[in-house]
């Protein structure tokens, strides 16, 4: 039975976007050219980070007067809905997409750049999926992410080492009546400071990376589709409520025709 874990995009692969999409007001929504995606707008906060570091500065520079009143930087979320492919999500709305990073979608935070999203899809030819149960229970189909994820990190530089580790494995039926598997990962790299060093004491390991990696997994048209969320663990805490309210997002809809 073909997985579509076996063909994922890694993550952590830096990727310059061809285009950028251009933000648009929280109220805002628009059509994309591509395959009759389109986009809306709500007004769920999220942290901006360059608004607050110019917030700051201003601060600094007029001080605080009475007849001046700061508003907290918000950004929200957009949909994204593809008809061609059948799914749905949100994601945080100063997000930009990266065209040809190889995911059928790809965003990422412009200012954490370690901080994306993606979607893949197996392919309709080679796999004839009914429900998300074919990969069996949550656990199972979270050892299948886990090893897709350290298959697609594989390294042949010396002295690299990889710890990795399940956070959590669950499944959700949600408000579409589909059933939905939700697994969490932990993944840190290690590597040698002098990895052509002759004495032990000489090839010292260092954290290179440490990230946690989100995954939905949903069946529709007989494919299996997955969104990936990836987050370095040191703002994890503070982007949560961001990230899983993209992962409660995720639908997969049935493909007229």
């Amino acid at each position: 039975m073909a997985i579509i874990l076996d063909s994922l995009l890694p993550l952590s692969r830096p990727t310059l976007p061809a285009r950028l999409s251009t933000p648009f007001p929280p109220s805002a929504s628009c059509l994309c050219t591509r395959r009759n995606q389109s986009f809306q707008a709500s007004s769920i906060p999220r942290r901006n980070a360059m608004a607050l570091i110019l917030s700051t500065y201003i601060f600094s520079e007029v001080g605080l007067h009475d007849n001046i009143a700061f508003a907290e930087p918000s950004v929200g979320f957009r949909e994204y809905i593809d008809t061609f492919d059948g799914y749905s999500l949100k994601y945080p709305q100063n997000w930009i997409q990266v065209r040809g990073a190889g995911a059928d979608i790809f965003f990422r935070d412009p200012y954490v750049l370690d901080e994306n999203l993606s979607v893949e899809l197996s392919s309709p030819s080679s796999s004839r999926y009914k429900t998300v149960e074919d990969l069996g229970p949550p656990e199972e189909a979270g050892k299948k992410v886990l090893k897709q994820y350290l298959t697609e990190f594989m390294s042949t530089r010396l002295g690299v080492r990889r710890e990795s580790n399940i956070l959590s494995t669950s499944s959700r039926v949600a408000d579409d009546g589909k059933l939905y598997y939700q697994v969490e990962v932990n993944i840190k790299s290690y590597a040698n400071t002098n990895e052509l060093a002759v004495m032990p004491q000489d090839r010292v390991p260092r954290l290179e990376w440490n990230r946690r990696y989100l995954s939905v997994l949903g069946v529709e048209n007989n494919r299996l589709y997955e969104l990936r969320l990836q987050t370095p663990e040191s703002v994890f805490v503070e982007e949560e409520n961001d990230l899983r309210q993209v992962m409660d997002s995720f639908r997969v809809n049935k493909v007229a025709g």
